[in-house]
């Protein structure tokens, strides 16, 4: 009897299947909140695949896009007109902000959140 171990080779396995977003490097929450970020990435995300193919994050891309002309325009408006213009838009640059946290946040938890109006035309764009 011999006091070395006896060597038992030990079969190759199959390689794990792989996860939706893992060739990516992105998870799907994660590009769909990068959206709102600016537009550009929003812009990019839907030129760019596998992000273009993906309705979740051309969803949340249309929506940013949609957002930041609703935040310009508003913003030319309201602009214009001095002192009262100027002070309901700071209250709306307020509302603007917690809007943005939200969206980024039920981007990140992996939800559809439509906004009022936006949320339609967001969703007839990326088909869902």
């Amino acid at each position: 009897m011999s006091d070395t171990p006896q060597y038992t080779p030990v079969p190759p396995q199959p390689p794990a299947p792989s996860q939706p977003g893992a060739q990516s490097g992105l998870s799907d929450n994660a590009a769909g909140a990068l959206a709102y970020v600016t537009i550009i990435p929003a812009i990019i995300f839907l030129i760019v695949e596998p992000y273009n193919k993906n309705s979740y994050i051309r969803f949340h891309s249309w929506q940013s896009i949609f957002l930041g002309i609703a935040f310009v325009a508003i913003h030319i408006v309201l602009g214009i007109i001095p002192l009262i213009g100027w002070l309901v838009l700071m209250l709306l640059d307020l509302g603007f902000l917690v809007l943005w946290i939200v969206v980024i946040l039920k981007a990140l938890k992996g939800e559809r959140f439509r906004l009022p109006v936006i949320g339609k035309y967001a969703a007839q764009q990326a088909g869902a």
